[in-house]
């Protein structure tokens, strides 16, 4: 079977990367093993700029869809999925949203997704192209929501995988727990459909083995299984539920807690809490820091890091507040706080948190990356330069060897025909929205194994 990809939600290519192995700059210059033949990014928060579609442009160039029309930065709701290319592995970070659906209509077929929501995308191109194979990526937290109703989203989207005959397997994967660069937890979706050779191998495991068989999928013969270690499983520890016929009824009715690893075959749902077995080389912090002079604006003045001694690792405000000064330091932002608030119904009550480290140790893997990534904020990773020893925040290099990105991957645009440089903090939103590609890498051995079989 032919490497063909669409990558929807593509923001920088990280699943393009990772698919080919695209660890410097030279490397785009060589043939992908992986074809992409489509893609789509569209950042609906950008009025006049659209920096990560113009990013994948610089490095990887546009591509037409059937109708040889350039559509891969118009919002994905307003895509016509007929014209997208046929491929043989659609790929995408989507967004974790409310799934809920907008009305129940008489057939599950005629379900319609509230607008904006961009599940319902990647279901009509299910239903258009009808790819044999699958794989996503989003928060961990999708297996659990919403909060009032657990489990809901999950089960609408495995709902929409099994009225189109696929095999649903997924795992929480945190990339530090493999040996890589960073503490990040996502879910991966990994989807196969019923023509594939692939799919009746994995149906006769479960149907000839039963609970035996759920349990040989999840630990040694599933596509997780084989990509990410994990330790035994107990048989007695596998939870089960059935999905509804209706997408509708899942929406209002189902209800369940999901764990971090799962199946789901013809509206069976099969999941158990696993724990990660790896026993290789682990990347730190201090591994992917810069060892060259860094320039002068990522270094923090000396009076914005302490406002006392630095050994002190709280504040307490329930006395009287802190000046304006103090507080606009980074010590006051990591510290454990206490601070007098009140509710709008006039409740007192002291609002408390505890410290996060000042200065990121090298012998860690980094922090999650979020979007806010060089802000002010006790979510931004600051450093002790390994030249000067002054400290710092990351530079954008840093941030895309976190994710596993070359080097100045998003240091260039192609807007109108003209290479223009990308912000500082548009490069850092860029890897918060990213993806750690090193697990894309692991994924594709496997990946390619089981295209390479489909030709059997």
């Amino acid at each position: 079977m032919e490497k063909t990809v669409c990558e929807l939600f593509a923001g920088v290519g990280g699943f393009r990367c990772g698919l080919n192995k695209i660890k410097t700059k030279d490397d785009l210059k060589k043939d992908e093993k992986w074809k992409t033949v489509w893609f789509n990014q569209w950042e609906p928060a950008e009025k006049t700029t659209q920096f990560a579609h113009e990013c994948y442009i610089y490095n990887f160039g546009d591509i037409e869809d059937i109708k040889g029309e350039y559509k891969t930065n118009l919002d994905i709701e307003k895509v016509d999925k007929k014209d997208i290319p046929n491929h043989n592995l659609l790929v995408g970070g989507f967004p974790c949203q409310d799934y809920s659906v907008a009305s129940t209509l008489s057939t599950s077929k005629g379900i319609e997704g509230k607008k904006g929501v961009l599940w319902w995308s990647i279901r009509e191109v299910l239903e258009a192209k009808k790819p044999p194979f699958v794989l996503l990526e989003n928060v961990d937290r999708l297996i659990k929501s919403p909060a009032k109703q657990r489990g809901r989203d999950f089960g609408i989207i495995l709902s929409c995988f099994q009225e189109e005959g696929y095999i649903v397997e997924w795992r929480v994967i945190n990339a530090a727990d493999y040996g890589f660069q960073q503490r990040r937890r996502r879910v991966f979706i990994f989807a196969y459909k019923d023509t594939t050779n692939y799919e009746k191998k994995i149906k006769e495991i479960i149907f000839n083995n039963k609970l035996d068989g759920i349990k040989k999928i999840l630990q040694k013969e599933g596509f997780f299984a084989k990509t990410f270690e994990i330790k035994d499983i107990s048989i007695e520890k596998i939870k089960s539920t059935e999905l509804q016929d209706k997408i509708g009824d899942v929406s209002n009715n189902f209800k369940f807690d999901f764990e971090n690893s799962g199946i789901m075959c013809e509206g069976k749902i099969f999941t158990v809490n696993s724990f990660p077995k790896y026993e290789g080389k682990n990347i730190v912090l201090g591994d992917i820091l810069e060892t060259e002079e860094v320039d002068n604006e990522y270094f923090i003045p000396e009076e914005k890091l302490y406002y006392t001694d630095e050994s002190i690792k709280h504040s307490d405000e329930t006395e009287g507040k802190l000046p304006d000064k103090d507080r606009q330091t980074w010590q006051y932002i990591k510290g454990a706080k206490k601070i007098p608030r009140k509710t709008l119904s006039g409740h007192e009550y002291v609002f408390s948190e505890g410290p996060v480290p000042m200065v990121d140790e090298y012998d860690k893997p980094a922090r999650t990356l979020l979007t806010s990534e060089g802000g002010f904020s006790r979510s931004t990773h600051i450093v002790r330069d390994k030249v000067s020893g002054r400290i710092r925040k990351l530079t954008a290099i840093e941030t895309e060897r976190i994710q596993g990105f070359p080097d100045n991957h998003t240091k260039y645009c192609l807007r109108n025909d003209e290479i223009i440089e990308m912000p500082l903090r548009k490069r850092r939103f860029m890897m918060g929205n990213a993806l750690v590609v090193n697990l894309i890498e692991v994924m594709e051995k496997e990946l390619s194994k089981i295209l390479e079989d489909e030709q059997l």
